[in-house]
């Protein structure tokens, strides 16, 4: 069975769901390395497929939510749902903010984990493009003989002092404007609160 990595990887970073610039870093601007981000997508790989194990593996809890981490670990999801909401962002407090984002991070970790055989797939990374605290790194993802172009936007950030992800875009196609494409679609015909109750069924799902 050939996999299509669109259509396995849509449905996990696309829920109802990382323009191609989604937010500014608020870190300092300095000179920084392009190997110390293929270094860190490097090892996360190491460390996703080393977990995963040959396909048939049966996971402890432990593991899965091990593995959860990792895929995950450097995507910003502030900086994503920020986006996303546009100008329904400032209209809202410090703790509606910090809830939205604890929702909308919630059901990408969970669903992240539904097809476990597309982290096997095989990364090469190859031009990193580097320019102060912003990065693009673009790879070539190749699952049963079927290749996708994919863009990391990155953008490093003072804390946790690290590169994070702020974007994806597979196939030409970027994950954060889908995002604020859905989203905003929502706000407008029913509301922000609607958008949060959907959000909310997913997560009970």
């Amino acid at each position: 069975m050939k996999y299509d990595l669109k259509i396995y990887l849509y449905p996990l970073l696309l829920l109802i769901l990382l323009g191609t610039t989604p937010v500014d870093s608020e870190s300092m601007t300095v000179d920084r390395d392009s190997s110390e981000i293929r270094q860190l997508l490097e090892q996360r790989d190491r460390e996703i497929k080393e977990l995963l194990g040959p396909e048939g593996t049966d996971y402890t809890q432990q593991q899965r939510d091990k593995l959860k981490d990792i895929i995950n670990g450097i995507i910003d999801y502030r900086a994503m749902a920020r986006y996303a909401l546009q100008r329904t962002w400032d209209t809202l407090s410090t703790d509606q903010r910090d809830n939205f984002v604890d929702l909308f991070s919630t059901i990408v970790r969970d669903q992240s984990m539904n097809k476990l055989d597309i982290y096997r797939a095989d990364v090469v990374y190859k031009e990193i493009e580097v320019n102060g605290d912003s990065a693009r790194v673009n790879t070539t993802v190749t699952i049963d003989r079927v290749r996708t172009p994919v863009i990391y936007q990155m953008v490093y950030e003072n804390s946790p002092g690290t590169w994070m992800v702020h974007d994806m875009v597979i196939d030409d196609v970027s994950t954060a404007a889908s995002y604020r494409r859905q989203f905003q679609n929502i706000i407008r015909k029913k509301g922000y609160q609607h958008l949060v109750d959907v959000l909310k069924k997913r997560a009970s799902r």
